[in-house]
């Protein structure tokens, strides 16, 4: 899902967590050993196995659930932006159903350890060539089987410029990829219906890490006979499918049935998932103290104080891959060149971090000290030139004064944020601190949805400053900055470009070892903190809690609840 690889759903999390936990530790990333060599990756606690993952034990019945409950479990979400093609998809609320109702070559579990899904196994010799194998039984919910070319054309669907898909980014590793034209995956090649090979450009380490992310889900033959209708009405592989016609209903809700044909580990232990789009954060909070929504995955600024109370054992406050920003258009005016640098830098340092998350969040935000999240292998504190987050209202009245030297600033500087997410008193305490530190007109900007607030951005549209913030689509490094300031990428909304930044990305990237790349990650942040196309704000714990009326409520690594796991009589 980040935005999903996102600029985050509505709520605090990603725009889809704020004590700072060690990075994960322990554990191995392998691909298969073939032709006398081993891509054999350390990356903390991450383990991609070759071995098969195993189907759930409980039996599946038609319109019931696979495990010992049969209730329909209601949780919160919002309106996907977009209709649901998994490639189009790069916000919290599609990603919540599209990551239930596809199937990918690997799932990641609680905890961020990738384990394979649909792959029988993911083979290279050079990090560089890749040979996927898959499992056999696998059918989406057409009946139709889920083959090798149910992923090369999906994935050249979604690289293909024509198509105007927000995830292409994620496929200009593969060779073939164009940012100037139309151009197929050349790199893809089916070898039978159960194969297929990947050539990437370069050796990429991390490249079966990143398999699990919606942008490499499998479609079926029917989606590109209407593709808009099929986002309408998709048609997956996933421990769920929709309930029939209209189960989307826009700015309501979607409510989701187990697949009975489902042949992976995460098999439906209820009767099916309904997600409601509430307009607050409020609104979702209340009724989930009336046992009126059974999991809730993000608690309103207004309970931070008391829902540990309230709640109980059934509250959850935990890291999770969440880190949260606002964003300044590189094309902003008087947010260019070195007087644009000199502005950037000042605004950051004239943030009170650590008083705005101790006063508004109580304990469930940190202050970020980098652009990633303190849950993924390989963060660091210690980021060469992070002393820009750090409050120094001296140092930013001193920049702000040598930028007015060069042109005088007036106006309003602005940050637009969505109010169905629960941003206004943060937005408020964020642009009190500049305006109180360096003197000038600064205020939020409301929006009344988040899909508002999106498609300003999405269309440039946008004449600010705007809240942005990520959800790790997967546990690496490398998606919280390439996807996000890499040039062309994706979820780069403020249009960054740096060439020096993205060559270190793209040595990250080619690295033999996951601790080579971060190596080349953290060179890349370094850059980052130079031109602060986005101001760091603060890492995000996830914030949840369920009602008395669910068992076994789990959270996991990137703060989305374990819908599957659920059991409600």
């Amino acid at each position: 899902m980040a935005v999903r690889g996102c600029s985050c759903g509505p709520g605090p999390g990603r725009p889809r967590r704020g004590l700072q936990p060690p990075p994960l530790s322990g554990g191995t990333l392998k691909i298969r050993r073939i032709a006398g060599f081993a891509a054999s990756l350390t990356v903390g606690a991450l383990v991609l196995t070759a071995c098969s993952s195993t189907p759930g034990d409980t039996e599946t019945t038609q319109g019931s659930a696979g495990g010992p409950s049969t209730g329909i479990v209601t949780a919160n979400s919002s309106e996907p932006q977009n209709p649901l093609i998994p490639t189009n998809t790069n916000e919290t609320g599609g990603g919540k159903i599209l990551d239930l109702i596809f199937a990918g070559l690997v799932n990641y579990d609680a905890q961020g350890n990738p384990q394979n899904e649909v792959a029988e196994s993911i083979e290279s010799e050079d990090s560089q060539n890749y040979t996927i194998t898959l499992k056999d039984g696998w059918t989406f919910t057409d009946g139709t089987d889920v083959t090798a070319s149910s992923f090369v054309d999906a994935w050249n669907y979604g690289a293909l410029l024509s198509n105007d898909q927000l995830s292409s980014y994620f496929f200009e590793d593969i060779e073939g990829f164009s940012w100037d034209e139309d151009s197929e995956l050349t790199g893809l090649e089916v070898v039978d219906d159960k194969t297929f090979t990947v050539a990437l450009k370069q050796p990429a380490a991390d490249f079966p890490l990143r398999l699990g992310y919606s942008a490499y889900f499998p479609l079926p033959e029917v989606a590109f006979e209407d593709i808009e209708a099929f986002g309408e009405n998709p048609i997956g592989n996933g421990p769920y499918m929709l309930d029939g016609e209209g189960a989307w209903q826009h700015n309501i809700g979607i409510d989701l049935v187990p697949n009975p044909d489902y042949q992976g580990d995460r098999t439906a232990q209820n009767g099916g998932v309904s997600l409601k789009f509430y307009e607050t954060q409020d609104a979702a909070y209340n009724d989930l103290l009336a046992d009126q929504l059974d999991v809730l995955d993000a608690v309103p600024d207004s309970a931070f104080g008391t829902f540990e109370d309230e709640l109980g054992d059934r509250a959850v406050n935990q890291p999770a891959a969440i880190f949260q920003s606002f964003t300044i258009p590189m094309t902003l005016e008087r947010f260019s060149g070195e007087e644009g640098t000199l502005r950037r830098q000042a605004i950051s340092m004239a943030i009170n971090r650590q008083e705005i998350t101790d006063a508004i969040f109580q304990g469930t935000r940190t202050p970020a000290k980098d652009f990633t999240s303190p849950v993924i292998a390989g963060w660091s504190e210690d980021v060469s030139g992070s002393e820009v987050l750090a409050y120094n209202p001296d140092e930013a009245k001193r920049l702000w004064a040598e930028a007015d030297a060069m042109a005088p600033f007036t106006g309003t500087f602005t940050i637009g944020y969505n109010t169905d997410g629960g941003h206004q008193a943060w937005v408020d305490a964020v642009t009190n601190s500049i305006k109180n530190t360096l003197g000038i007109q600064a205020e939020g900007k409301p929006y009344p949805t988040f899909q508002a607030l999106r498609d300003d951005v999405t269309n440039r549209t946008i004449t600010g400053a705007f809240r942005t913030g990520w959800q790790a689509d997967y546990p690496g490094l490398y998606n919280f900055l390439g996807p996000l300031y890499g040039t062309n990428a994706g979820s780069n909304d403020g249009d960054y470009s740096n060439p020096e930044f993205d060559d270190l990305i793209k040595q990250g990237s080619a690295a033999q070892s996951i601790e080579e790349a971060n190596t080349f990650y953290q060179q890349a942040q370094e850059v980052l903190f130079q031109d602060l196309p986005a101001i760091p704000l603060w890492y995000s714990n996830v914030t949840g809690g369920s009602a008395t009326t669910v068992d076994n409520v789990e959270f996991g690594w990137n703060s989305v609840p374990l819908y599957y796991q659920v059991t409600k009589s």
